[in-house]
């Protein structure tokens, strides 16, 4: 006999056991499983309910007599296309994890289902046993629901006052009285609205005169939401559910998508690139039109306009009906992205970032899988976008270590966009100022085709670097951490009306908290690293994991009340500088400052708007930022960059550097930056400094071989 087999990767499996399991399809589920969609499955010994994603579906005749069936299949649609199930069969290889791992994180969260225990009553049971319950037995029946209803697990166990399933309960589910199921819930459920449609040819002798005036209405336009209806004809609820009552029109509901951000105004003016630019385009253009595997290098120094190419290409990739993928490295970056792109492209963007509801990542998500959104804008999470047809993925700031998932699948975007590419004939620009010594070498060697743009744009020049020895400083007895200079400069930028950037890589009020007695610093349990004090909260906190502890005098190791406060972040910079410069407007960016929904979009925005004169922050500030009125960059700490535990250190504090000084002087007028450091000979501070990527590259690589 042939049956429909479905081959899936199964939730919660070890990666020691990870391999497909099949089950037999049912009857009357055959025409609700899909190639790519979602099943409940038993499994183990207990046949407990979990989720499955299908990876294949094939007929198999006389199937193995110990496959077990698929219980339930909750998706009307398939979630995953073909190509991107094979994407996660070799992300699971090369990332040492399950499929279904490397499965849910190609999902967006608000789509993921839990499974969760209901109990409901078995009448014809009850009937049978009703003689024999005890009063324990008719309390408990008492509490869950007649018909088809059921109680959850959860619910049932709080009116119980129980921790488990309690003896009496036991015996009912023996019996058979009491049923208990797996039932699958979404976290997110899909957004929709009531719609109503005209019954046409009906006699409206029996209408109220606004009850006519909606039915007319209705006629008029054919369907309408019942919002709208009630909006236009001032009228209210009764007047529409009487409406449905008398059968003049029919409700149903139409699935809307909650949008993340604002309407945005059209730009629709032709985008104009220089002869530099322009050389660059054609080249990477050709790569695209020949629709077969290419990746590309655009090295472009700061304010040279990589972006203007990026949409260029992006206007040829929509032409041609294939979808465009945009990453940027920090959710700070994508406000901007999304005003450049959506004032083009409209509502063909989606977006892709942790700083969405999970209701909003799943509408943008659904756009793209339904065909609605054409380009899909984001951090690394973007990469997974749901395209049925991909022509171009863009990695912006592809250099950032962030493109690195630190969590369980520990995938490297720029790897899973190779792969994705090669299966749809697609480009893959990489793009920076400041590339990984890796994808430069990959350039050099004529593995990716490199574009290079060695100008700025327009009139702006690159800005003049000032480098301070902070030993200097410190001898001076200046122990601000503020350089004289940098004060000086900041003054004269606030008088000019002109603004500035100041770059500290360390969030958190003190750095290190160490008692004078044992010279023990004060450690996080879990990771051993020194935990940071936060002044916002007046907690002891760790930047890896997350653990965070009450503020004492008391050193953990001693006992003694000599706790010494030592090294300085965000929050203890903005205290000290509003002291030093008391006139200045200042407005703090790091990862402490934006908790709350959208407020980088916020603070960014407030800061191009002029009602700052300072933006001081992490690294969030350091790249891809566009102000044309920052004339001054100052990096307060260099060094911190700079003697990480890790062989990367050089390039990434250079990039840093590099990065943070090119966000001046990008408009009309000249920029200036001051770099603050103990070690000033140290060559990778010199070559940041004149900005000279080429010298740097052939020192790294020297010291990578």
């Amino acid at each position: 006999m042939s049956e429909l087999i479905a081959r899936t990767a199964v939730e919660k499996t070890l990666y020691s056991f990870n391999k497909p399991f099949d089950y037999i399809v049912p009857e009357h589920l055959k025409d609700s499983v899909f190639l790519g969609s979602r099943v409940l499955v038993p499994f183990g010994s207990g046949n407990k309910k979990r989720q499955a994603v299908v990876l294949e579906l094939f007929e198999e005749n006389f199937p193995n007599e110990k496959l077990k069936y698929v219980a339930a299949s909750p998706d009307n649609y398939p979630l995953l296309t073909k190509e991107m199930i094979s994407l996660s069969e070799k992300l699971a290889e090369r990332c040492y994890c399950t499929r279904f791992d490397v499965i849910k994180a190609m999902l967006p969260i608000g789509i993921n289902y839990r499974l969760s225990s209901v109990y409901s009553l078995d009448n014809e049971k009850l009937c049978e046993y009703k003689d024999t319950l005890t009063d324990e037995h008719r309390m408990i029946v008492s509490l869950v629901p007649k018909g088809k209803n059921s109680i959850s697990q959860q619910n049932l166990f709080k009116k119980l006052n129980a921790d488990c399933e309690t003896k009496p309960l036991c015996e009912l589910l023996a019996k058979g009285i009491i049923i208990k199921k797996e039932k699958a819930f979404r976290k997110v459920r899909d957004a929709s609205e009531t719609m109503l449609r005209a019954v046409q040819g009906k006699s409206d002798d029996n209408l109220t005169p606004r009850q006519k005036e909606a039915y007319d209405l209705l006629c008029e336009m054919g369907e309408i939401s019942e919002k709208e209806l009630r909006y236009y004809t001032g009228t209210g609820k009764t007047v529409t559910d009487n409406l449905l009552k008398k059968g003049f029109c029919e409700s149903f509901r139409l699935e809307v998508f909650r949008t993340p951000s604002n309407v945005i105004n059209e730009d629709t003016t032709e985008i104009i690139l220089t002869d530099e630019q322009n050389a660059a385009f054609e080249k990477l253009l050709s790569l695209f039109k020949d629709e077969k595997p290419a990746a590309s290098l655009l090295y472009g120094v700061t304010g040279s306009g990589k972006t203007s190419v990026f949409m260029k290409l992006m206007e040829e990739s929509v032409k041609t009906d294939r979808g465009v993928i945009v990453m940027v490295p920090e959710i700070a970056l994508t406000p901007q992205f999304i005003t450049q792109f959506k004032s083009r492209f409209g509502q063909q963007v989606a977006i892709f970032h942790s700083g969405l509801s999970m209701g909003e990542r799943l509408d943008e998500w659904k756009r793209v899988r339904f065909g609605k959104a054409k380009i899909a804008v984001g951090t690394r999470s973007a990469v997974f976008a749901p395209f049925e047809k991909i022509g171009l993925i863009i990695m912006d700031e592809e250099q950032e270590y962030t493109y690195k998932s630190e969590q369980n699948p520990r995938f490297h975007a720029r790897e899973a966009a190779k792969i994705r590419c090669a299966e749809h004939g697609a480009l893959l620009l990489l793009a920076s100022a400041t590339p990984s010594a890796e994808s430069f070498y990959m350039a050099e060697k004529e593995k990716y085709t490199l574009c290079k743009l060695k100008n700025r744009y327009g009139t702006a020049k690159m800005p003049d670097v000032v480098v301070c020895d902070m030993n200097t400083e410190l001898a001076s007895g200046n122990s601000t951490g503020f350089s004289s200079e940098l004060i000086r400069r900041l003054d004269e930028n606030i008088k000019k009306h002109e603004q500035s950037i100041l770059l500290l890589n360390r969030r958190g009020y003190n750095t290190v908290v160490k008692c004078k007695r044992c010279s023990e610093a004060v450690l996080c349990p879990n990771c051993s690293i020194s935990l940071t004090y936060h002044s916002d909260n007046k907690r002891l906190m760790c930047h890896y994991c997350g653990f965070s502890m009450k503020i004492t005098d008391n050193c953990p190791k001693c006992g003694s009340h000599e706790l010494k406060f030592m090294g300085s972040g965000t929050q203890k910079a903005e205290d000290i500088l509003s002291k030093l410069i008391p006139e200045a407007r200042i407005i703090r960016l790091d990862a402490d400052s934006t908790l709350a929904k959208s407020s980088h979009e916020v603070k960014l925005n407030d800061f191009r708007e002029g009602k700052y004169d300072i933006l001081l922050g992490t690294q969030m500030v350091a790249k891809g930022l566009d102000f044309p009125k920052v004339t001054l960059v100052g990096v307060l700490s260099a060094d911190q960059a700079m003697y990480g535990e890790d062989y990367r250190s050089y390039e990434r504090a250079f990039s840093l550097i590099t990065q943070v000084v090119g966000r001046s002087g990008r408009g009309d007028k000249k920029g200036r930056a001051v770099i603050q450091t103990f070690t000033p000979e140290n060559t990778v501070m010199t070559l940041a400094a004149s900005q000279n990527y080429d010298r740097f590259y052939k020192d790294e690589i020297k010291l990578r071989k």
